[in-house]
């Protein structure tokens, strides 16, 4: 048993993989890619870039932390819209818009396989483990921006602004503004995430005829406001609440009432956030006047 131990001796840190944090950021992800490269790590097949607010600590993983740098962010950036193109930059985008514990390691083996084989269509490779998962990924992403852009619903405040909240599973907000700007550029409007803490917000006052006005990003507000949302309500947004809840419950026909169907074509995670979901359809001011 001693001569065993005399002869053999365990690398440890080659037991544990090589984490590389970076800020919860496109930038601090594509900053994360630049060092791995610079320091030649891209061939460990251990590697791990993972984002710091989703790394849980370990006593024995060796981790190294990247600081966002936007001009290796914009270097690389700009290499990937060579290797990808547009269609590719976008997967990758909505990739890491899904916000998943290991999409910063599967997005860098995209990325690695690309460089590696720069003549290569990679995304039409679903042999590929990982561009099938980004594929997978990037789906399961535009179906959560059409739910949103359907299902997002906006009330009337006091201070004339249109307000909406929603919690979407992915980071989508900055996938869905620009559908939002293009259709109310008459009207002041935001979109928060709970969620995520942060919100959009179109302020109509800095538009022109022909160009509307940019989104600014929205962080501080106040929480009795997303408590209570009835709270900043118009006269007139109350007013239509209620004549929105009356319509949504007297066209129901209650012989032909199918919740399953219903629950498959709006899924109940997004009810909170509609008006007519908010009264039970007893209410007396809900109904039926024969």
């Amino acid at each position: 048993m001693s001569q065993i131990a005399q002869n053999y001796t365990y690398p440890i840190g080659q037991l544990t993989p090589s984490i590389v944090l970076y800020q919860p950021s496109f930038e601090g992800w594509l900053s994360a890619v630049y060092y791995v490269y610079e320091q030649k790590l891209q061939h460990d097949p251990a590697l791990q870039l993972t984002a710091h607010d989703s790394y849980v600590p370990s006593l024995i993983a060796q981790t190294v932390s990247v600081d966002t740098d936007e001009d290796k962010a914009e270097r690389v950036l700009t290499k990937l819209n060579t290797l990808l193109g547009r269609s590719g930059m976008r997967n990758i985008l909505w990739g890491f818009l899904s916000e998943k514990d290991d999409i910063g390691t599967t997005l860098f083996h995209v990325v690695k396989y690309a460089i590696d084989y720069p003549s290569r269509h990679i995304m039409q490779d679903l042999g590929h483990l990982d561009i099938l998962e980004l594929v997978q990924t990037v789906k399961s992403v535009g179906r959560e921006k059409h739910r949103m852009e359907a299902f997002v619903r906006f009330e009337h405040t006091t201070d004339d602004i249109y307000f909406a909240r929603v919690s979407p599973d992915f980071n989508v907000l900055p996938l869905i503004g620009e559908h939002f700007r293009q259709r109310y550029q008459d009207q002041h409007w935001a979109i928060y995430d709970i969620t995520r803490g942060y919100g959009i917000y179109y302020d109509k006052s800095q538009s022109t005829p022909s160009h509307p006005a940019k989104l600014q990003t929205i962080t501080d507000l106040d929480d009795a406001v997303l408590r209570h949302p009835a709270s900043i309500h118009s006269p007139d947004e109350q007013r239509y609440q209620k004549f929105w809840q009356g319509y949504f419950t007297n066209v129901n026909i209650k012989e032909r009432k199918n919740p399953r169907l219903h629950k498959q074509y709006l899924p109940q995670r997004y009810w909170k956030y509609l008006s007519e979901k908010q009264v039970l359809p007893t209410a007396e001011h809900l109904q039926k006047r024969r």
